[in-house]
This record gives C-alpha cells, sequence and structure tokens, in this order.
C-alpha cells in the first residue's frame, strides 16, 4: 500500500529530482499556487484545491475521529454513527440526504477507518451549494432515535459477519492486530467487537456525535471546478454558523517495547493456509527530518511494488512456492505504522516456507543491499504510482485529507515526492537491517478448516463502507 493511501496530484513531479534551494522553492509555490486555506470562526479548517478540467466537484467533510479514539466496551461506536448519519434532521427526513444527491446525478459515502470518519459527495459543480447545506445541518441537527439505531445495528453486525466473521482473511487480520498491539489503540477492529455491539446503546451513538461532530473538529476539502473565493463565501453561509464546543481529551496509548517475536494460528474455514507476518516500523512524523519512513516506502516497491518486483518474481514465477504474495506499508497514520508481508503457499508447499522466503528476501537486502539500477527503476514506478492517483478531483481530496488528519501539511505533499526520489540504495539497506527483527515482529498463521458449503461467501476485508 503507497503511503498516502489516497491520491497525488501534480504532474509537473515526474521531472528529475531538483536540487536544493531556489528550484525546489519555486517548484512548491507552483504546486500550491491552486490551493487555498482558511478557517471559519467556529474553528472549522476549509482547503480548496482548484482544478477546472470539468465542471465538477468533490465535497469532503473530515472528522479527526475514528476507531483508535474508542475504548473498550463502545468499540464500532465511531462506525455506527456513521451509518445513523443518514438517519435523517427535521429538515432532512430518513434516507433522504442520499435520495436528494442520487436525484442530482451526484454520488457520496462514506468511511470510518481507524484515523477518522469521512462524508463525501462527488457532483455537478452547481450543486455545491446544496452539498455544503446538506452537510452542515447533519454536523449540527441528526436525529438519532432508539428504534432507528436498533434497526442499523442489526445491519452493522451483518457486515461484521461478511466481512470478518465468515472471512479467513479479516478474521485473521482482526486477530494480528490484537496480538501486535499490547496497548495501542489499533488493536480494537473499526468495526467493533462482537460483545461491545450487543451492548450498545443509542445514547453511546448520541454522546459520540455530541462529543466530536463539531466544526472545530472538521476539515472540509474541496476540489475540482470552483475558485476559493467562492468556497468561503458558501462556507461561512452554511458551516459558518455552527457553534464550536470544546472537545474531548485525548489520551494518547504508547505501545509498550516488544520483549520477542508473538506467534498465533487462527482457525478459520478456507481452502488454503496462509501467512502473515506484520513488523513495527515508524511513521512519518517530520517531512523535511525523517529519512526512515521515506526508505521504508522504496524498500516495500523493492519487495513487491511492480510487476516485476522481487517477491512476484522469485516466490511466484521462479521458485513456485507461493501463489501470490503481497506488501503493505502506509507511513501516514495518527498512530504507528506497520509493514505487513504476506503469502499463501503453492500446492505441495508450507507457510513455514513462505515466512522464512519472505524473511530472507529481506535479510539479503540487509546483507546485499540493492543496485542503484533497480533503486532507479523502483523509484520511478513509487513517484509515477502517486502522480497517477492525482488525475482525479476526487483523489486530489483523498490526498489532501488522510495528510491532514495525520497532522502533514498539504503545503508538504511535493516535498514528500522530493524526499522519495532522493532515497539511497545505502538508507533502503539500513531500512532493511534496523527493524525486520524478532522484538518488532509478528506472526498469524491461517489454520483452514472445512466450509460449509451452505455459507454465502464473504466479501474481502476493506474499510468501513455504509
Amino acid at each position: 500500500m503507497p503511503w498516502f493511501g489516497a491520491a497525488y496530484a501534480q504532474t509537473a513531479v515526474v521531472a528529475p529530482p531538483l536540487p536544493t534551494g531556489q528550484a525546489t522553492a519555486a517548484q512548491t509555490a507552483a504546486a500550491q499556487a491552486d490551493t487555498t486555506e482558511f478557517t471559519l470562526s467556529n474553528g472549522m479548517r476549509v482547503i480548496v484545491k482548484e482544478d477546472h478540467r470539468a465542471p465538477t466537484v468533490a465535497h469532503q467533510i473530515w472528522y479527526r475521529v475514528g476507531g483508535m479514539d474508542e475504548v473498550s466496551g463502545t468499540t464500532g461506536v465511531a462506525h455506527m454513527l456513521e451509518h445513523m448519519m443518514f438517519k435523517g434532521t427535521p429538515k432532512v427526513g430518513p434516507g433522504e440526504f442520499s435520495k436528494q444527491i442520487a436525484a442530482l446525478g451526484g454520488r457520496e459515502n462514506a468511511m470510518t477507518n481507524r484515523d477518522f470518519t469521512l462524508y463525501y459527495q462527488q457532483i455537478s459543480k452547481q450543486y455545491l451549494p446544496k452539498m455544503m447545506e446538506l452537510e452542515a445541518d447533519r454536523m449540527a441537527n441528526l436525529i438519532i432515535k432508539k428504534d432507528e439505531f436498533e434497526r442499523e445495528m442489526k445491519v452493522v453486525m451483518e457486515e461484521r459477519r461478511l466481512r470478518t466473521d465468515d472471512s479467513a482473511r479479516g478474521t485473521v487480520y482482526e486477530q494480528l492486530l490484537a496480538t501486535v498491539y499490547t496497548a495501542g489503540p489499533y488493536r480494537h477492529p473499526v468495526i467493533g467487537w462482537p460483545a461491545d455491539l450487543v451492548n450498545m446503546r443509542v445514547e453511546d451513538v448520541q454522546a459520540w456525535y455530541k462529543n466530536w461532530y463539531v466544526p472545530d473538529n472538521a476539515l472540509l476539502v474541496v476540489t475540482g471546478d470552483v475558485t476559493a473565493a467562492e468556497v468561503k463565501a458558501l462556507a461561512e453561509r452554511t458551516y459558518g454558523k455552527l457553534k464550536a464546543r470544546p472537545l474531548p481529551l485525548r489520551k494518547d496509548q504508547q505501545e509498550p517495547a516488544q520483549k520477542g517475536i508473538k506467534r498465533i494460528w487462527v482457525k478459520a474455514p478456507a481452502e488454503n493456509p496462509y501467512v502473515v507476518l506484520a513488523y513495527k516500523v515508524p511513521r512519518l512524523h517530520d517531512v523535511e527530518k525523517d529519512v526512515d519512513p521515506y526508505a521504508l516506502e522504496v524498500l516495500s516497491a523493492v519487495l513487491n511494488g511492480y510487476d516485476n518486483a522481487r517477491l512476484t518474481r522469485d516466490l511466484v514465477r521462479e521458485r513456485r512456492i507461493a501463489d501470490d504474495v503481497n506488501v503493505g506499508y502506509d507511513s501516514i497514520n495518527r498512530g504507528e505504522s506497520l509493514m505487513v508481508l504476506d503469502g499463501t503457499p503453492a500446492t505441495g508447499h508450507t507457510t513455514e516456507e513462505i515466512e522464512r522466503a519472505l524473511r530472507d528476501e529481506i535479510a539479503r537486502i540487509a546483507r546485499e543491499g540493492v543496485s542503484p539500477a533497480e533503486l532507479k527503476r523502483v523509484k520511478a514506478q513509487v513517484v509515477a504510482a502517486q502522480i497517477y492517483k492525482r488525475d482525479s478531483v476526487f483523489g486530489q481530496g483523498m490526498e489532501i485529507g488522510v495528510a491532514e488528519i495525520a497532522g502533514i501539511s498539504w503545503r508538504q505533499l511535493d516535498r514528500m515526492l522530493d524526499k522519495i526520489k532522493a532515497v539511497t540504495p545505502e538508507q533502503v539497506q539500513a531500512v532493511a537491517g534496523k527493524y525486520f527483527n524478532d522484538d518488532n515482529l509478528t506472526v498469524a498463521t491461517l489454520l483452514p478448516q472445512p466450509i460449509d458449503p451452505n455459507k454465502a461467501k464473504a466479501p474481502a476485508a476493506a474499510d468501513s463502507l455504509r
């Protein structure tokens, strides 16, 4: 997974790396010329990115609250509120929010993950005032009724069953995170533990809404065929009328140092065994001063970032011990990051072989490094992948929002690409030797059980979507 997890936007960065100094400053200034930020009197921040290629806009409301802000006993409440946000206000009846957007030819959805909750619409630019009016209304005036809550809880429980309980890989991943983290908030599933869903009450959701859905905990990102001036006028007329409230005190949990390798074996109905290796690695804190997160991103791409990357080439095509292998790393989070490697053994091979092969490849890079030619090829793939994602106005908004929620300014996004392009072979070799040891490692192995032919096949696990 790319470290932006979302989208990228300025095509100018495909040029060779620029030297530091005036050239880089000029590039950054040019890239920022079409983006404006301002803050309303109630503390709500607004970022506008103009893109006039088509008469459409993406309107996104980001709340800096997600699964990591929950406590034991009420896990899943952030996602539950996401569902309830479509149940109406005094002005807009239950289900009418989505119907109105569909009638205008737009599309909309919502997402809850560990770090944030996001609501968005994509629509023709003339309907932006309506989108802002609707979102401002439900930010302040949502009606959360007990009967609607009880009906929607059944939907959420079914979602949990399909995505986790009846999904072998979903079950493995949930158990993996609960084992990786002893105290860290990422140990809880975003959708919630089953007992917490059973015991959740409508008052829990009402309190979550009152505490966190306030202008000074929200970020509005608008991208597309608009001007900053018109968005500012609309924002002041809609969101600007809402009152700020003090936010609850956030008590960050610090993960204690791991004292050795952790292993779990998970039994679940499945056709094939499967193994996942999760290494604790750092996230990006300081765009200018940090080095290792950029080197880790490049290492991830060296391993499996393109069609002919090392793991797919060696384990799947040449040695044929794996049917598939994957690597994921995302350095932009509110909490600490993981690099996750997984694989499914080919017929006649074992998860032990896959684990050994994955660990051996990282050890080989730590020992021998990567050649300048391979590194150049890999970095070109990483940069291109990020740039191509910037082709949509929605993707541009996602890029801004994900970074801002994690405390990274949108003004530094292009600088991050420069830093990726400046990664050296020595830096990649160094991180391969620094973090991939038993004191950072948790291994989860799926032990396949017989599949009930009468059960519906579960969809792939993903972030919670309404």
